[in-house]
């Protein structure tokens, strides 16, 4: 037998990072460069594009933007496309959460929300699977959340989106694997990115969660890296249409 290591190098491989200025989107990016591939990253910020590019080093290039311009989505693919090629990985890391409760849920915040978390990932995959099909080779993996299946305070248009992705990762598959290329999805549990802020800062919050999980803690950053690069690899060959929760347990108990 080969050596069943080589089925998580990444070398000769292109990937885009959308979300990448921070969070579990810039941890995204890092793991995916140690494991050999070329890295765009996606972001708004670009202060924040700069640093990540910094920590990666050569290999790495970014691309400011905002993914929910569903207008923009053809120059986008252009310029991700510009520094190594065409990618053969997509990971949407980029989301937002407005936690507006039902009764205080807005137009504005509604759409921001399914905007970027729900059509960002889809319309950008959409762009760039016809180089994939031409290479019949790809792996799309998208963001989903404990709120894919549970319901939490605030998190009524977030909520949508997630459970929307759950069906959409499904969806992806049935259409695309055929031509070699997997669509999966990680749903984190609790990590600590801007995006649960207001959860970790609370202190008695972030340990009633810990608790609630099986392993009793919440995650780490490193957590995700395993989970992404087996999702990303050849090693998940035959693994797609698939929500991987990474949460402790979380959605276990």
């Amino acid at each position: 037998m080969d050596d069943p290591r080589h089925l998580f190098d990444l070398t000769g491989r292109v990937a885009c990072v959308t979300g990448a200025s921070s969070g579990l989107g810039r941890r995204a990016a890092v793991a995916l460069a140690a494991a050999g591939a070329k890295v765009v990253g996606v972001a708004r910020r670009a202060e924040a594009l700069d640093s990540l590019k910094d920590e990666i080093g050569a290999g790495a290039e970014a691309v400011a933007a905002d993914v929910a311009d569903r207008d923009g989505i053809p120059a986008l693919v252009e310029a991700i496309s510009a520094p190594f090629g065409a990618p053969d990985i997509v990971v949407h890391a980029a989301g937002v959460n407005t936690r507006q409760a039902a009764d205080d849920v807005t137009p504005e915040g509604w759409d921001q929300t399914l905007a970027l978390n729900l059509s960002a990932p889809f319309f950008l995959s959409q762009a760039l699977v016809p180089a994939m099909k031409a290479k019949n080779w790809g792996r799309i993996v998208n963001f989903a959340s404990l709120q894919t299946t549970r319901a939490f305070p605030g998190g009524i248009a977030y909520g949508a989106t997630k459970a929307g992705i759950g069906q959409l990762t499904r969806a992806m598959a049935e259409a695309w694997s055929p031509h070699g290329i997997t669509a999966n999805a990680i749903g984190p549990g609790f990590f600590p990115t801007e995006l649960t802020a207001a959860v970790f800062n609370d202190e008695a919050r972030a340990q009633r969660n810990a608790a609630q999980t099986c392993i009793g803690r919440n995650g780490a950053m490193e957590d995700i890296d395993g989970p992404l690069l087996f999702l990303c690899s050849q090693a998940s060959g035959y693994v797609t249409g698939q929500v991987l929760m990474v949460d402790g347990g979380f959605t276990a108990k």
